[in-house]
Order: C-alpha cells, then structure tokens, then sequence
C-alpha cells in the first residue's frame, strides 16, 4: 500500500510513520522543511519537501497514494487564519479527488461539529464538511479534544504570575488528549483500513476539571497550593496580545476559550464520547510538565 503523511514528522505523524514503514509499505512524507529530509529518509520513508499551499505540489507528492493522514499545519504568520485553513482544506480536497485515494484519517479536533465559533477548529470543521461532500473517499475524522501539550503554555504564567489560569471556571471539566494516544488510534486505523463512508471518532485520554490539573500539576513542581484564576474574554485576549500574539491568533484561542466556558466545543464530545480513554493520564503527563518546567 502506498501512503502519503502530512505533518511532518511530528509527535503524532512521526510514530504513525514508523509503524506503516515496520509494516511494509510504502510511505511518502510531506514536510515544508528541507532540513528533516534526511531524518525522514532515516525513518525508511520518502520525502516531498513543500507546501500544502502548493496545490500543484500536493497533487504530484499524492499521485499513486492508496490512503493518507491528512492535518492542516499550524502558520503562525497569517493574517486571514480560517482563509488559511480552507487554502489548505481546499488543495487537500482537489488532490484527493485528481488521485482518486481511497482512504482518508483526518486530524480534526474537538469542537468541529460547530462549523463556527469554535476559532482555530473551525477551518478543520470545513474541512470535514468539504471532504464529505466532495470526496468519494472513505474517511475518518478523529476528534481529540485539548492537546495536554497545551498545559505547557501555563508555565510562564506560574513562574511570573504564581498562578494557573484560563477562561473557564475551576470547575469545568475539560477533555485531555495526548499525542501519543492519538497517534495510537492513527495507526491502527491506516493499518486496518476498516472504516467505511464519512465517520467520526473522539479521542481522550483523561477528564478532569482546572481545579484538579492545577492540584495535580502544582504537586509536580512543588507548588500544591498553586491558585487556579479564571479570566473573561478581554483578561485572555489582553494576556495573549501581551504575551507576542497576533491579533488574529489571540482573537481565535480566545473565542475557542468562550466556546469551552459555554459547554459547545465539547457538547458532541459528550453525546458520543469514546468507550474507553487512553492510556496517558493526567498524572503521567504531570512528569512531562514538570520535566519542562524545570528546564
């Protein structure tokens, strides 16, 4: 089988990479940075240095493909953030149907059943919506809700504010996912290639509210009595502008923040939730935390 892996050979493409290879087949590598080429060629995996702003690019890296993992990569220079993602949803939709692939797993996220409203997601929403009524590919929207990774933007406020906080109350209990179950369930889909027509699949690894991650992060540093805060819209926004956002950037991550306070971005999550979570549970990821806070 010949594959085509978007997103480099990052935390999640990378062992989704190794374990295609480890299978047999035949494995193409997008990546717009020349320097992983020969990381990816250590992998045993082929690599097409370009954008996925290149549509004449994505046709030819895709040609003969029989499936792909397909993930719209993060730009932080753009000015027009959903004009960005559907370019790139766009492209992703017009290769699939030139090549005619058959089977498709799409990174989306937690709060794509919205459409709008939901910030960065909402692009990924389009694109879900574009490859269901365009394609003829089977395909496989995976739906992991708030990346644990995304805790590491905390460690600034700590060290400067002493405090943990966000735009929802303490006790909002919020959906984590990490990579590497993520990762886990992307595999064993491309590999068994078993999902038919257009369907969806939540990923977590852990449920808990702020007040326990601030608890259970706050041991790890040695800081138990870590105060959680919780911000409005404007205290978000203003923070993220201060700390070097655009303002296209804090005004997404802070409309997704209210769709997180109003219970919308994880409304579905809830109505159709996995049978069982991941193995990585908010203490595991708690060394990780603490691994990074002391660096």
């Amino acid at each position: 089988m010949k594959y085509v892996i978007t997103g480099s050979i990052g935390h999640i493409s990378k062992p989704i990479i190794e374990n295609l290879v480890k299978a047999g087949h035949e494995v193409t590598v997008i990546s717009s940075d020349i320097k992983k080429e020969d990381d990816i060629k250590a992998l045993g995996a082929r690599p097409a240095i370009g954008s996925v702003e290149e549509a004449d690019f994505l046709a030819a890296a895709f040609r003969g493909a029989d499936a792909a993992y397909l993930m719209i990569p993060p730009k932080w220079t753009v000015t027009d953030w959903i004009g960005y993602q559907k370019e790139v949803a766009d492209n992703f939709v017009d290769t699939l149907n030139i090549n005619a692939v058959k089977h498709v797993v799409l990174l989306s996220s937690v709060g794509a059943h919205m459409g709008t409203g939901a910030g960065p997601v909402d692009g990924l929403g389009y694109l879900e919506q574009e490859i269901t009524s365009k394609t003829r590919a089977d395909a496989l929207f995976l739906r992991p809700s708030y990346f644990y990774y995304n805790l590491f933007n905390q460690i600034g406020m700590i060290k400067h504010a002493g405090i943990m906080g966000s735009q929802q109350p303490a006790s909002h209990k919020l959906v984590l996912t990490h990579t590497t179950d993520i990762a886990e369930v992307a595999t064993e889909a491309l590999l068994k290639l078993d999902f038919k027509g257009k369907t969806v699949q939540y990923i977590a690894s852990d449920e808990r509210t702020w007040a326990e991650i601030t608890k259970v992060l706050g041991s790890a540093i040695g800081k138990p009595e870590l105060p959680y805060v919780e911000f409005s819209y404007e205290q978000s926004h203003g923070g993220m502008l201060g700390a070097g956002l655009s303002k296209v950037l804090a005004d997404g991550y802070a409309t997704m923040g209210e769709a997180l306070r109003s219970g919308e971005m994880e409304a579905d999550y809830w109505k159709n939730k996995p049978a069982k979570l991941g193995k990585i549970k908010l203490e595991d990821f708690a060394k990780e935390f603490a691994g990074a806070f002391s660096a």
